[in-house]
């Protein structure tokens, strides 16, 4: 089933005040670390660094009652912020949120968000422990995601990449953006046709891949957030290399092919622009580690090909 929309009556946060809303979304999201002037997490292991990221989501711009819930958006903004973290092939420990809506907003979707943010940590074992709320003219949601990186090994960086690798991959490709075009389009959605949606509103990846793929020999890696192709041509260009995909290997699935048939939309589009699928995306010596699959190769050549030629998409999402 397909759930969207905010809550819209019950106290709002201008009647509650700053402390019985702090007081509430800590209800929602209870750590014995939140609560002080700062969070104390406990040290890393030995051999092991921080590592740090952060992003948000604006309201009309990232999201919408009509697309979402509070629930779900704090779902998302921990899994694309973990996402980094993972991609770095490091493990996230702990997250830290930061909002800001207008003091006529009911209390329940800062409520409801905060237990978001605390279902997608605790995949994780991770905790919210800590934050910010304030006043503001629209919904805004930034969270910060706290990360360990233990072992000697090198972070998988965009830079890593050298040619003669495989091209890997862990997640959907085109998912979020098909789930959100059925949104827009205003159809009723075929059950059959819910996953997309539901990977919209909250992507979906299996926690530790990004650790898995590191102790496996990955030497570099990013997360689709902005497109499939944006985001390889970034880490192709800072690493001084090509990408050669399979089209075989990133074609759209049944559930992409249906869905591009009922809103007479290449599905193409989705997988090669669609971007915040949150896929991680890597380069490897040898064979895709446990979790993975392969989707390509690096080549000497500059620039991203799918099957040798320049890939009918090539746009992507853009912040301004």
């Amino acid at each position: 089933m397909i759930t969207t929309g905010f809550p819209a009556s019950g106290p709002t946060l201008r009647e509650l005040g700053e402390r019985e809303v702090i007081r509430l979304m800590r209800a929602a999201a209870p750590s014995s670390l939140n609560g002080d002037d700062a969070a104390v997490l406990t040290p890393a292991a030995p051999n092991s660094r921080v590592v740090a990221s952060t992003d948000m989501l604006v309201e009309g711009r990232h999201f919408a009652p009509e697309t979402s819930t509070p629930y779900f958006v704090g779902r998302k903004a921990v899994l694309q912020n973990f996402a980094d973290i993972e991609a770095m092939g490091a493990r996230p420990i702990a997250a830290l949120l930061a909002v800001s809506a207008d003091p006529e907003t009911p209390a329940r979707v800062l409520e409801d968000l905060a237990r978001g943010v605390a279902d997608e940590a605790s995949a994780y074992a991770c905790e919210l422990v800590g934050g910010d709320v304030t006043g503001g003219n629209r919904l805004v949601v930034a969270v910060t995601a706290i990360g360990a990186l233990g072992g000697n090994r090198p972070p998988l960086t965009l830079d890593g990449a050298r040619p003669g690798q495989r091209v890997i991959a862990h997640g959907r490709l085109g998912y979020s953006a098909a789930g959100l075009a059925l949104l827009q389009a205003g159809v009723d959605v075929p059950e059959r046709l819910e996953p997309l949606v539901h990977a919209h509103q909250v992507p979906e990846l299996i926690p530790g891949r990004g650790v898995v793929a590191r102790a496996a020999g990955a030497c570099a890696m990013t997360d689709n957030s902005d497109g499939l192709i944006r985001d390889l041509t970034m880490l192709a260009e800072a690493s001084g290399v090509g990408i050669e995909l399979a089209s075989t290997a990133i074609a759209p699935d049944p559930l992409l092919v249906a869905a591009g048939e009922l809103l007479g939309t290449d599905p193409w589009q989705w997988v090669l622009g669609g971007g915040e699928d949150h896929t991680l995306l890597g380069t490897i010596e040898g064979s895709a580690p446990v979790g993975f699959r392969s989707i390509g190769t690096v080549s000497r050549k500059a620039g991203v090909r799918v099957d040798g030629a320049v890939p009918a998409v090539t746009a992507g999402w853009e912040s301004f």
